[in-house]
């Protein structure tokens, strides 16, 4: 395990390469033999899971039922809602046959040309086609309404350049879908999403968001307005954390989902979407961990507390693994994750860095001689810090500590983005700042699409947002020198 260590690459030196070494030699997931996707490993879907458990109840909790809905899309279903296709026509998959053949000349297996499908199907990038496709037969009348789905699934988007979690092939999410019968209902519901997964992620992952509305050259393909959070990664660039999208009546129209109002008039459906992905698995690593590993919040590490007896000899083991033993039944009934570590093919110096690896947010070590005296060592991962304390009251410690940690690691995350964020009047210092600093840049922006692009092109930074909470604030345009009435947020990004 120290060679282990020995071989994460310096966060400083090579951030990229940090993150990447970190996702393999922690366990959380590995490349796979199709290109493009990942296999997630244990330690990582544990992680997942806690991360989807407690999300799912929040759905639950603001009146939302789970559904499950067709891997495979009808490509005339792409055609309906043209801004919508041209969004994803790039990364689709397309499935064109249905059944496989052996090779006449003996080389295996090969495509059979006599099944070809009369429509090929899309391997679903997102599901608004098909889903609304399917309301249709749901609604007739304003008493069906509001439909409050949620879909957990895999979705494909062929990515050219990967990255575990970050950027891949094939990746697991949540897609909420609903329908409402007015305008104002379905902002409504845009908005409780959106701060549903601030929630989450400030309150669970530790990581401080921005919440704001994305530009129209940001925006998801088919909606006439995008909620976003953004975070902010070690390295100062942003990274897109969960979207919520009001649709408008777009997709009701591409589908002709139409229903009876309470005046006996027909009228069409409003639509909301919104999702997070295995993405913020990417942002719980890059906004905590350091150069001995991962650091995760508690609320999410599958492991909570470690023990690792230290002794000579089987009978030492035997009486402070009892004592260990004891203290993790009384953690386990206050509903905290507990693992005692009693291999004995390892040493404990393996184990103590291995769970730092691990990013397992405490640590417990006992001796003889902490048995005897009644002591035991904690050690905290997002500080490093030991001490060698009573074991009386050491559940109560551990279970305050638990909550101290959570807090500390939100607050150094949030600590670190304040002194990232900049306010910036002239383009020339603007482009200082995006290379020599990083981070969040507050900027006036004219609004127009072209000016937004031309900074991309020529800084390669995008507006992550226009903050619910930018106030007004009159000034002119960094680029072009025209009226602008607040700043919207710039940075680099993932």
């Amino acid at each position: 395990m120290a060679k282990e260590l020995k071989e994460l690459t310096n966060r400083d030196d090579n951030y990229s390469q940090w993150y990447n070494d970190l996702v393999v030699k922690a366990g959380l997931a590995e490349n796979s033999a199709v290109r493009g996707c990942m296999v997630i490993k244990p330690y990582g879907y544990a992680i997942w899971e806690k991360m989807q458990r407690a999300l799912d109840q929040m759905f639950k909790d603001t009146g939302h039922e789970n559904a499950y809905f067709p891997l495979f899309i009808p490509k005339s279903f792409f055609s309906k809602e043209a801004h919508h296709v041209e969004g994803f026509a790039k990364e689709c998959a397309v499935v064109t046959h249905y059944r496989l053949k052996n090779d006449p000349e003996g080389k295996g297996v090969v495509v059979d040309p006599d099944a070809k499908l009369e429509e090929e199907l899309i391997v679903r990038p997102t599901s608004e086609t098909i889903i609304w496709n399917t309301y249709k037969n749901w609604i007739q009348s304003y008493r069906d309404l509001p439909i409050l789905c949620n879909q957990w699934a895999n979705v494909v988007r062929w990515e050219m350049r990967t990255r575990l979690f970050l950027r891949t092939a094939e990746f697991l999410w949540q897609e909420g879908h609903t329908a409402h019968a007015t305008r104002e209902e379905a902002i409504e519901e845009a908005q409780r999403m959106i701060n549903v997964y601030a929630d989450f992620v400030e309150n669970w992952m530790g990581v401080p968001v921005i919440v704001g509305h994305k530009s129209p050259n940001e925006r998801f393909a088919g909606a006439e307005d995008t909620l976003t959070i953004e975070a902010l990664m070690q390295d100062g660039k942003a990274l897109q954390s969960g979207t919520s999208h009001f649709l408008g009546q777009n997709f009701a129209k591409a589908f002709d989902v139409q229903f009876t109002n309470k005046e006996g008039k027909l009228d069409y459906v409003w639509a909301t979407s919104w999702g997070v992905s295995t993405r913020l698995m990417g942002a719980l690593i890059m906004a905590h961990s350091d150069n001995n590993g991962l650091v995760l919040p508690p609320k999410l590490a599958p492991i909570q507390v470690v023990m690792i007896p230290i002794y000579k000899g089987e009978e030492e083991l035997a009486q402070v693994s009892e004592k260990l033993s004891a203290i993790a039944d009384a953690l386990k009934k206050r509903g905290i994750s507990v693992k005692l570590d009693v291999r004995d093919n390892v040493r404990s110096g393996f184990k103590f860095a291995e769970y730092e690896l691990k990013g397992v947010p405490v640590r417990l070590a006992m001796g003889p001689r902490d048995l005897a005296g009644g002591t035991i060592e904690i050690m905290r991962r997002d500080t490093l810090a030991k001490e060698t304390v009573s074991q009386e009251g050491i559940v109560e410690r551990i279970e305050k500590l638990l909550e101290e940690i959570q807090a500390n690691i939100y607050n150094k995350a949030l600590k670190f983005r304040e002194g990232m964020m900049t306010r910036v009047d002239t383009y020339d210092e603007f482009k200082r700042v995006l290379d020599e600093k990083g981070g969040f840049i507050l900027a006036h922006w004219d609004g127009t699409p072209e000016t937004e692009e031309r900074i991309k092109e020529e800084t390669k930074a995008t507006i992550r947002c226009i903050p619910l909470d930018a106030p007004d604030e009159e000034g002119v345009c960094i680029y072009s020198g025209k009226p602008s009435h607040r700043r919207v947020i710039f940075a680099r990004s993932y």
